[in-house]
């Protein structure tokens, strides 16, 4: 349970600053396009970068700068299939006080590093921030029961493994209990919040306490503070 605490805050710091990183590349680019000038080059060379379970093609491009000077460079992004071919005439851009600073004047040589580590950053910043926003609700959900909600007495049914969720390669418990409606004779089946052990044995009687909101049964808490706190 506290590392599901813990990675929630890490994965929103990590997409935060993912997002914040994205900003930078993205204003460093415009700044960039604005002060460069755009020549013709020539791809002279694909470079072919190999890891594990990749590979990719880096274009090495050779242009003239504006005082005839040959600048031999090698673009930051690649791809494969390769997106260009030895001895196509392409677009570059380069500082004229830096021209081996050069990038081909294409969009994902461009934009490329912005877009693919603000991708990230998103999932990240949406997947802890979720579940942060969740267990807020869930917890104003909790007090509004505790405070306002009708206790009924649930049988004990089961404990069950909540194999929705797994962390470190394990899942949580959940009490499962039922209550039957008095008035419309409808079974309700109610579980508890996650259980990072095994509460079996700590459970002795044939029914829980289930507080309940009447004007919506499918707003819940199955009261399980009777059993012992998990040990830090």
């Amino acid at each position: 349970m506290k590392a599901l605490n813990i990675l929630k805050y890490v994965f929103t710091v990590i997409g935060a600053g993912m997002l914040f990183g994205a900003y930078a590349l993205y204003s460093s680019t415009s700044s960039f396009v604005d002060r460069a000038v755009e020549t013709e080059g020539v791809v002279v060379d694909l470079i072919l970068s190999r890891s594990s379970d990749s590979r990719a093609y880096y274009p090495v491009v050779v242009f003239q700068d504006s005082n005839g000077r040959e600048v031999e460079f090698q673009s930051n992004s690649g791809s494969n299939p390769a997106s260009y071919s030895r001895g196509e005439r392409i677009s570059v851009l380069y500082e004229t006080s830096a021209p081996e600073s050069a990038r081909i004047n294409g969009f994902f040589s461009l934009w490329g590093g912005a877009i693919i580590v603000g991708g990230l950053g998103l999932v990240f910043g949406l997947i802890g921030s979720g579940m942060i926003l969740v267990g807020v609700v869930k917890g104003r959900s909790k007090s509004r029961l505790q405070k306002n909600g009708v206790e009924v007495p649930a049988s004990f049914q089961s404990v069950e493994r909540n194999t929705g969720l797994v962390v470190n390669g394990r899942s949580p418990f959940q009490v499962v209990c039922q209550w039957q409606h008095p008035q419309t004779g409808e079974v309700h089946i109610f579980r508890s919040d996650n259980i990072w052990f095994d509460p079996t044995d700590y459970i002795k009687h044939d029914t829980l306490p289930v507080l309940v909101d009447e004007s919506n049964l499918k707003k819940y808490w199955v009261d399980t503070s009777f059993l012992p706190k998990m040990a830090g």
